[in-house]
């Protein structure tokens, strides 16, 4: 008995109907693996779907309503209940840091075009005491901070840990701009207790990291969160803080520096967690 007399068995026009999806939905799903027909008539290419198969497809619908790519869908749908509610909410998390930072995309190119890029930066200074700081320095172009900065600042925070602790809020110099066509270099920095501990440290192990020591000085900085570290926002921060310090009669005596004062990875997209800051006298 061929598949088209069997009641449990939809043509695919009936089963697009049911599950609220296009034939040319279907296709494609059945194309990528998502939604396989239960037969398919070698001769004609005529396809059938159980009526079983409904619930998968409305739920691969749903998942497309969210913009969830087919790819992430595919892994999705073969996972147990509570494994893919799981991996939908991570998804979704995703999703809505991503909406954050670009609304503070939209936000800085509003304030950009409209001349209002500093109304919403508040700027303050602090003192500084000289400190020692274990350093990694590196020429890197813009879209590789993102993976260098956290992989260099933990290395150098691991070996801080090991000459007496780390005595501050680890940071990054950009001695030139890091961009799409700039290089730097830039420099990630740890503040380290015990400076003739790290000497030694770095003189048995020969990482390529060095230490020096920060001169006492004063911050310009301003405080922004972890969406607004991404380009180009955190451009207007840096020319909001360059601003101000013209206006109050101070001078800019070193590199910009970003300084990492909260926990990145458990940080939301509208937690601070980053001073924008330039060494002002």
């Amino acid at each position: 008995m061929g598949p088209v007399y069997d009641d449990s068995l939809l043509t695919i026009g009936a089963f697009a109907a049911r599950a609220r999806l296009s034939p040319k939905a279907l296709r494609l799903y059945d194309r990528l693996g998502l939604l396989t027909p239960a037969y398919v008539d070698s001769a004609t290419g005529y396809r059938w779907y159980r009526i079983e198969q409904v619930e998968r497809a409305r739920l691969v619908a749903l998942l497309r309503q969210i913009e969830m790519p087919l790819a992430r869908i595919a892994e999705v749908v073969e996972l147990p209940g509570p494994q893919a509610a799981q991996a939908l909410t991570v998804y979704w998390g995703e999703v809505e840091e991503r909406r954050a930072v670009q609304g503070a995309v939209v936000a800085h190119l509003r304030d950009r075009l409209s001349g209002r890029r500093e109304t919403m930066y508040e700027i303050k200074t602090v003192d500084l005491a000289e400190q020692a700081v274990l350093t990694e320095r590196r020429r890197l172009r813009g879209d590789e901070l993102p993976r260098w900065i956290p992989a260099a600042l933990g290395r150098l925070e691991r070996a801080a840990e090991e000459c007496g602790g780390v005595a501050g809020p680890p940071y990054v110099v950009y001695h030139a701009e890091v961009g799409p066509d700039s290089d730097g270099p830039a420099e990630a920095c740890v503040p380290v207790t015990d400076a003739r501990a790290a000497q030694l440290w770095l003189e048995k192990h020969r990482t390529g990291a060095s230490l020096r020591i920060e001169p006492a000085g004063r911050l310009a900085f301003t405080r922004v969160t972890k969406a607004q570290v991404a380009y180009p926002q955190i451009g207007s921060a840096f020319d909001a803080v360059e601003r101000w310090t013209a206006r109050k009669g101070l001078t800019i005596t070193g590199p910009c520096r970003e300084v990492y004062f909260a926990d990145w990875d458990a940080a939301s997209a509208t937690d601070e967690v980053c001073d924008v800051a330039f060494p002002v006298g």
